[in-house]
């Protein structure tokens, strides 16, 4: 394949993720928002120009004049058999975009917070509320700040569809994104599985580098079943969804005050804060640097998983308003 042919397959690829995502027909400008995240420049002609030939291969459909394009059976596929190469990396491009996006001041308690979309049966919902009841009880969750969405509606960029309710949980990068806007650099090593015991960290027993992967690990080991979050809230021993980060140790004062104003406004997720150089949970850290593991915020998801109620999910998938954003609770 000569590099304009991959160039090209590599902007089809791109579309055809953003139309995914938004779930309903969208046009040449609209698609041209969106482009950016996924490193693709194009004006609006040249969308056109794409959406068109993409027609012609079947991977999109025009609703109707002015109704913009769908992806069709064939785009999703089309998705699935991605070049390996532009899927591995996915994930860390995924955190790196979506830290930028965030721009939540705790102080003022407004502006945008990283969420994660869980789409559930309508008939479902109820169920899973009570699946997930003890996770968010338990501390098993970035924070107990949701939003939900009918059928119809949106959260953030994610369009529910008919019958279905959306779920946003607060993803863990937020933390990222609040430590880029104090100016602090942070690594996303890994997502896993932590083994707590009385309600205290262990070790990890499994883990994957975002650096590596197409999916967030969360994903991952929530299909795969490989949690028991329900277990860890009842007991205070299992094994639930986790991150792991790490930032320079000069940077710990501005790490602690980002982390106290966070909670103060209601995000949490920190499990463990580690000392300079020093390992935690069986992980070594670099010289110089602070490990820091998050709780992940598709843990209540997992728990209504164990449970038997599925959800189509898409992690790291968007943001939502702040003040949007109501107690789990209130439900």
């Amino acid at each position: 394949m000569s590099f304009e042919t991959q160039d090209v397959e590599r902007k089809v690829l791109a579309i055809l993720k953003i139309l995914r995502y938004l779930q309903e027909p969208a046009g040449a400008r609209r698609i041209c928002q969106h482009l950016n995240e996924y490193g693709v420049t194009l004006g609006e002609r040249a969308v056109r120009y794409h959406l068109h030939l993409m027609d012609e291969r079947g991977l999109t459909e025009l609703m109707g004049k002015h109704d913009g394009r769908i992806i069709t059976n064939k785009g999703l596929s089309e998705i699935k058999n991605a070049l390996v190469k532009d899927k591995v990396g996915f994930a860390i491009a995924k955190i790196e975009m979506l830290s930028f996006r965030t721009d939540f001041d705790y102080e003022a308690k407004r502006g945008n917070i990283p969420v994660n979309i869980s789409i559930f049966q309508k008939d479902d919902f109820s169920k899973a509320l009570r699946a997930m009841k003890s996770s968010f009880n338990s501390g098993y969750c970035v924070s107990q700040l949701i939003a939900t969405a009918k059928g119809g509606e949106r959260l953030g960029e994610i369009a529910i569809p008919p019958d279905k309710i959306g779920l946003a949980t607060v993803c863990s990068i937020v933390i990222n994104g609040s430590l880029l806007k104090a100016g602090v650099p942070i690594d996303s090593r890994f997502g896993g599985i932590l083994q707590v015991s009385n309600h205290k960290p262990t070790r990890f027993t499994e883990i994957i580098s975002y650096s590596g992967c197409s999916l967030d690990p969360s994903e991952i080991f929530i299909r795969a079943k490989m949690t028991s979050v329900r277990e860890a809230a009842s007991t205070g021993t299992g094994e639930i969804l986790a991150n792991f980060r790490e930032v320079p140790a000069i940077c710990t004062p501005i790490l602690e005050r980002v982390l106290d104003g966070l909670k103060a406004a209601g995000v949490g997720g920190v499990m463990v804060k580690g000392n300079p150089s020093d390992n935690i949970c069986e992980i070594a850290v670099d010289p110089n640097k602070v490990g820091v593991i998050l709780v992940g915020g598709l843990n209540p998801v997992a728990a209504a998983q164990e449970a038997g109620i599925m959800a189509d999910n898409y992690s790291m998938s968007t943001v939502v308003e702040y003040r949007d954003l109501i107690k789990f609770s209130e439900l």
